[in-house]
């Protein structure tokens, strides 16, 4: 996708957020556009200064782009279980990311120690599944869990499981994204 293209989904998912608030925002994106209309999943994340103030996505493309946006969007502002809903206040402050997903590529691991020598950090964003237990982490979570055992640790306790836990079932899907945020103040 262009950087025009993530202008115009950031633009979507603000005026998604405003109409949920009932605020004023005028959309600078014309909504009837084909390549929003193909199916797609993304991530919405809300950040106010720096820090997370809702994140809320999809996995797996069951909706156009164009409303897997505007439902994450608002669902991130109003229905992440982490934080309260946004307030009309908080509107102009709250900047947004777009995170779009790759389709995910099942890999293929002998054991542990082949999963960690696969994974790419800083690249990979990981789904964990082993029976009922399913968990992911987006790439940008490498900047926090730099290191592959870590990480994968990590992973394992966001699923329900111990850190240590390794079985025979075990299915480790790869995805990757093109990310899309709103300058904040210009500094970045």
């Amino acid at each position: 996708m262009l950087p025009d293209q993530g202008r115009e989904l950031l633009s979507i998912a603000r005026a998604a957020i405003a109409r949920a608030l009932n605020v004023a925002y005028r959309l600078e994106s014309d909504e009837r556009v084909p390549w929003q209309q193909e199916l797609g999943a993304c991530f919405v994340t809300l950040m106010q200064d720096g820090k997370l103030r809702g994140c809320i996505g999809s996995l797996e493309a069951q909706r156009s782009l164009l409303m897997d946006v505007k439902n994450n969007a608002v669902s991130a502002a109003l229905h992440d279980p982490r934080f309260a809903p946004l307030l009309t206040a908080e509107f102009d402050e709250t900047h947004i990311e777009i995170l779009l997903l790759s389709s995910r590529l099942a890999m293929v691991v002998q054991d542990e120690a082949d999963a960690l020598a696969q994974l790419r950090p800083g690249i990979d964003g990981i789904v964990f599944e082993y029976g009922c237990y399913r968990s992911t982490f987006l790439p940008q979570v490498w900047q926090e869990l730099s290191q592959p055992h870590q990480f994968l640790a990590m992973l394992k306790r966001k699923a329900g499981l111990p850190a240590d836990f390794w079985a025979e079932g075990i299915k480790l899907l790869r995805y990757t994204v093109t990310k899309w945020r709103e300058v904040e103040d210009m500094e970045e």
